[in-house]
């Protein structure tokens, strides 16, 4: 049984909006960061913690479809999901909602490569077991 998606709460801030108070295209991008981040920090893997270890995962790919417009001081809710684990990347799917109504303000996905750090070189990587194994837990739709 897929997991639920893991739900995310922000409020709308002034310097995220354009001159007429609505939501500036590409903070919705920061919007899905952070419900990523917090998945990560529910899952008990934490991004500080990856990249103490020399890890990192790396966005690869992203995609973002726009239904209605945020406005400064909305309430928004990030629904955030695994949607697939592969060998050395991950996918995560999110759902940006309008606490209030629960109307849907945009839909995306992240597709994150793992990256292995050793020194100053950077090179892809397999999945960590143990981040693997979280991940895969976590495997659902939003």
């Amino acid at each position: 049984m897929p997991s639920p998606p893991h739900e995310t709460r922000l409020r709308v801030r002034y310097g995220e909006t354009d001159q007429m108070g609505v939501v500036h295209h590409a903070n919705y991008l920061a919007y899905m960061e952070e419900g990523r981040t917090q998945l990560m920090r529910a899952l008990g893997c934490t991004y500080s913690e990856l990249e103490r270890a020399g890890w990192s995962l790396a966005v690869r790919k992203a995609r973002l479809r726009f239904r209605a417009a945020a406005v400064y001081d909305d309430e928004l809710l990030v629904l955030t999901a695994v949607d697939h684990v592969g060998g050395a990347s991950v996918t995560f799917s999110y759902r940006i909602e309008r606490a209030s109504d629960r109307r849907l303000l945009a839909e995306g996905a992240t597709e994150m490569a793992c990256v292995r750090s050793v020194g100053a070189q950077r090179k892809p990587s397999l999945l960590p077991e143990d981040l693997r194994a979280r991940l895969e837990s976590a495997l659902g739709e939003v």
